[in-house]
C-alpha cells in the first residue's frame, strides 16, 4: 500500500510527508504533514479487518455526541487507516473535569447491553461483532447486564486464553464459576450506559488542559466497567471519582465489583500479550 496515497484519498489532502510516531500495540502510527499546513494522526495495519477503522470513527463520533469530553475530529475512514485531527499533548491535567465528563457521557446511554455505535450505512446497528485486534467478541444485544457480561464477554475468552496457554485450567474454573454468579454480583440493574470500553489512563489524551478520549471499542454496557479500567493501568485519584457521582452517584457496592469489571479487560490482554495476566485473571475471579 502506498500510504500517502492512501491518507490523501481518504482525508481529500495530499500529503507532504509522514514519520512513524508511537501509537499503541496493535496498530502502527504515523504524523502526516498536509499540504495545506495540517497535521493528521494516521492509524493503519497490514490485514486490518475491513470496516474495523470506520467502526472506530462511529463510536469517536458517538461518544463526542454528548459534548461532554474531547474526541479527535474524524480527517478520513477506510478499510485501510484512520485519519485523525493532531493533538499536540501537555497542560494541566483536570481529573475532576474528567469525571463530570465521563458521567455525562455514560448517561448519554445506549439502545440496549451490546448495542452497536450507528455508522453512517447503518450496518452496525446492534448485533454487529466487537472487535478488539485480531479478536471478534460476540455483541448480540441481552435482556440484561449480568447476562451480556458473563456470556458476551468473559465466557468466550476461556478458550482463546487456554489455547494460547496463558491461563491455567483452575483459572477457567475461577472464571466459570464467577460467570455462573454473575446475576448476584454484578450490583443493582442499571440502564446500557454509553461505554468507551477500553478506556484505560493511555486512552486518554490531555491536549490544552482538556480530557479527550481516543481508542475506543464503544457499546452499550455497565458504566463501572469504564471506571474499573481506569484503577486497572493507571491510578485515577479521588477526584476523579467524587466528580462523576457528583454527577451521576454510584450504586451502593461498586468499590467491590471493581475486580470484577476487571476481568474482561485482564482475559483480553491474556489471550492478546500472555505473560502474567493469565495470574492477574485467576486472582480477581477468585475473589468472587
Amino acid at each position: 500500500m502506498n500510504l500517502e496515497a492512501a491518507v490523501a484519498r481518504a482525508t481529500g489532502r495530499s500529503v507532504r510527508s509522514l514519520r512513524p510516531v508511537g501509537g499503541g500495540d496493535i496498530n502502527d502510527a504515523y504524523a502526516a504533514e498536509l499540504e495545506d499546513g495540517g497535521r493528521a494522526f494516521v492509524k493503519t495495519r497490514a490485514n486490518a479487518p475491513a470496516g474495523e477503522y470506520v467502526a472506530e470513527a462511529a463510536a469517536l463520533r458517538w461518544l463526542g455526541e454528548p459534548g461532554a469530553l474531547g474526541v479527535p475530529e474524524v480527517l478520513g475512514a477506510t478499510d485501510e487507516l484512520l485519519a485523525l485531527e493532531w493533538l499536540d499533548e501537555g497542560g494541566p491535567r483536570d481529573e475532576a473535569a474528567l469525571g463530570r465528563g465521563l458521567a455525562t457521557v455514560h448517561a448519554a446511554a445506549a439502545d440496549a447491553f451490546g448495542a452497536s455505535v450507528p455508522r453512517p450505512d447503518d450496518a452496525a446497528r446492534g448485533g454487529a461483532p466487537l472487535r478488539i485486534g485480531p479478536l471478534s467478541l460476540p455483541n448480540d444485544p441481552a435482556p440484561d447486564w449480568a447476562s451480556f457480561y458473563g456470556e458476551r464477554r468473559l465466557r468466550p475468552l476461556l478458550g482463546p486464553a487456554r489455547d494460547r496457554g496463558s491461563l491455567s485450567a483452575s483459572g477457567a474454573r475461577a472464571v466459570e464459576r464467577v460467570c455462573d454468579r454473575m446475576a448476584e454480583l454484578a450490583g443493582p440493574p442499571e440502564p446500557p450506559a454509553r461505554l468507551h470500553g477500553d478506556l484505560w489512563s493511555g486512552n486518554v489524551l490531555w491536549s490544552g488542559g482538556r480530557p479527550y478520549l481516543i481508542d475506543p471499542i464503544a457499546y452499550g454496557g455497565h458504566r463501572e466497567v469504564d471506571l474499573a479500567m481506569l484503577r486497572l493501568f493507571g491510578a485515577p485519584g479521588p477526584r476523579l471519582l467524587d466528580a462523576y457521582e457528583e454527577v451521576a452517584p454510584l450504586a451502593d457496592g461498586h468499590a467491590g465489583r471493581v475486580a470484577l469489571y476487571q476481568l474482561f479487560p485482564l482475559l483480553v490482554h491474556a489471550v492478546l500479550f500472555g505473560g502474567g495476566y493469565g495470574a492477574s485473571v485467576e486472582r480477581a475471579a477468585a475473589g468472587y
